[in-house]
C-alpha cells in the first residue's frame, strides 16, 4: 500500500517554498514556519532530508528528518486538508522511519502537540511511546508538547 499511496514522491526543490509556505500557514496558522525557515532546512542538507508528494498538479503533503546520528528527529509531516485519511501521513511516516534506520539511527523521535488527535493516533498505533511533556510549548493557546520515540529496526540485527 504505501508505494502506491506515496505515488508522487520526490525531494523537496527550492521551488517547493512558495506552495510549503502555503500549506504550512493554512495547517499551522498560529505557528507556521516562514520562507525563511524552509530556505535554512534546505541548506541544512544533507542531515536535513525532506521530501514532497504531488497530486493532480499541487502539493498533497510533505515530510522531513533530521538525521542526528543514533537518533533522527521527525520534523514535520502534513498532509493538505484534501488529502487526509488517505493513508498518506502514515506512508510518509513509514518512509521517514525507513530513511532513519538505513541512516543508521536506533530510535526516532518526535515532538506532536497534544490537541492533535490524528496525529497521536497514528503515532500511537505506529508504537512511538511519551517520553515526557513540554508543558505550554505552543504558543499562543498554551498547547502542551508531548515528546515520543520509537525504537526502530536495525537491518540484519532483529531489532
Amino acid at each position: 500500500m504505501t508505494a502506491a499511496v506515496l505515488t508522487g514522491l520526490r525531494a523537496l526543490a527550492w521551488t517547493d517554498i512558495p506552495d510549503l509556505v502555503a500549506l504550512e500557514t493554512e495547517a499551522f496558522p498560529d505557528d507556521a514556519w516562514s520562507e525563511a525557515s524552509w530556505w535554512g532546512e534546505l541548506a541544512g542538507r544533507p542531515r536535513r532530508d525532506y521530501v514532497v508528494v504531488h497530486r493532480e498538479g499541487e502539493l498533497a503533503a510533505y515530510a522531513g528528518l533530521d538525521h542526528g546520528g543514533q537518533v533522527a528527529d521527525l520534523m514535520t509531516i502534513t498532509v493538505a486538508p484534501a488529502h487526509r485519511g488517505s493513508g498518506l501521513g502514515a506512508a510518509l511516516l513509514d518512509e521517514l522511519e525507513a530513511r532513519g534506520a538505513a541512516a543508521g539511527a536506533e530510535a526516532l523521535m518526535l515532538e506532536v502537540r497534544a490537541d492533535n488527535a490524528s496525529a497521536r493516533a497514528l503515532y500511537d498505533r505506529r508504537g512511538y511511546a511519551v517520553l515526557t511533556v513540554r508543558r505550554g510549548y505552543y504558543q499562543p493557546g498554551d498547547v502542551d508538547a508531548l515528546v515520543m520515540r520509537k525504537m526502530l529496526a536495525q537491518k540484519g540485527t532483529g531489532l
